[in-house]
């Protein structure tokens, strides 16, 4: 039996769980996958030079489309799993998702149409792409922001969730040019440690907001993280967050003597460390929202669908899922490596 008297061992028991557990696996991979995508997004309006640009598109030119795989995924299940919920967390963040939509949208079009536009139209679509990277990034922020308040409709929580809007642009931003110093070489690698050491703070400031917010919204939460000995068993969460952005911050001050001397030993350290950051942060804010899909209101056993109609939706789950999978894999074995300049 869970804690809120389901039975377990029931299908109405258990797949809401398997349901939950797919929609927080598609989420993470979007937030990881197109994360570092957006971030390069955001970083194209700080190139220097059209080649580098260039370059940068090419890095995440075979993913890129693919990535956002994992938001309709995630989004699907919300939809199918849990209308309840869909509909009352997608009414309370109606604007933001709107905004969101719009900003991938442009993403879309610009990454489309600077293939196919004259030299001289090509900056009006990268300055198109930089900025759904920016709004895109912010808009998902704020609608974390959201989240982890429980949806208050006040200002208090509308200031919150834009700071965590800006903080996640940063992160991405980070997670984007540890994704080009994997990627790159030259100046444009060095370029990338720079824009990586200009994120570190902002990202660790949004991380921080969220750890220390998290706890406070509800007593239930802040019960789990501070009582005993859960405190004591949860504190190589934060331990490790600490440890992973001290690392970051050691390999980007040595990453440039490395480079200058034609040693790519350690490129893709901050890369690896920063999604260990994701990874941390979001096992955190899963812990501490479980099970509850709108804090201390609605739980996944009272958002879910019927368990016969959840049955059906399993078996296509365990064919589908397998399949993105697999082609994610493909594709990042097939186009891993360097990035090399893009020719039209």
């Amino acid at each position: 039996m869970s804690e809120f008297g389901n039975d377990l061992m029931s299908p109405a028991g258990w797949l809401p769980l398997v349901f939950a557990l797919v929609m927080a696996l598609s989420m993470l991979a979007y937030v990881i996958l197109d994360g570092y995508d957006l971030g390069v997004g955001v970083l194209l309006d700080s190139a220097d030079t059209v080649e580098q640009k260039n370059t940068m598109i090419a890095s995440i030119g075979p993913f890129w489309d693919a990535n956002e795989t994992w938001l309709v995924l995630g989004v699907g299940v919300l939809l199918v799993g849990f209308p309840m919920a869909h509909g009352v967390i997608l009414g309370a963040l109606y604007l933001p998702v709107a905004l969101m939509l719009v900003a991938l949208s442009l993403r879309g079009v610009a990454f489309d149409f600077r293939v196919k536009a004259k030299s001289h139209h090509r900056p009006l679509w990268d300055k198109t792409f930089y900025i759904g990277s920016v709004l895109a990034s912010w808009s998902q922020g704020f609608m974390l922001g959201q989240l982890i308040t429980g949806f208050k409709q006040d200002a208090p929580g509308y200031v919150f969730s834009a700071l965590i809007g800006f903080c996640l642009v940063f992160a991405y931003r980070l997670l984007g040019a540890g994704w080009l110093i994997m990627k790159t070489e030259g100046a444009l690698q060095l370029r990338a440690v720079e824009w990586a050491k200009g994120s570190l703070w902002l990202t660790a400031a949004g991380v921080l907001a969220i750890s220390v917010a998290t706890p406070w919204v509800s007593p239930r939460i802040f019960d789990k993280w501070f009582s005993f000995p859960n405190l004591l068993m949860l504190l190589p969460i934060p331990a490790m967050t600490l440890a992973l952005f001290v690392v970051i911050r050691r390999s980007l001050s040595r990453l440039p003597t490395r480079f200058a001397s034609g040693n790519q030993y350690g490129a893709g350290v901050p890369f690896a460390c920063t999604v260990g950051v994701f990874l941390l942060s979001f096992y955190g804010l899963a812990y501490s929202l479980f099970p509850w899909l709108v804090i201390d209101k609605l739980n996944i056993w009272q958002a879910a669908s019927a368990p016969e109609a959840l049955l059906v939706i399993f078996y296509g789950v365990v064919v589908v899922l397998p399949v993105i999978i697999g082609y994610t894999v493909f594709a990042y074995r097939v186009f891993w490596g360097k990035s090399t300049q893009l020719k039209y």
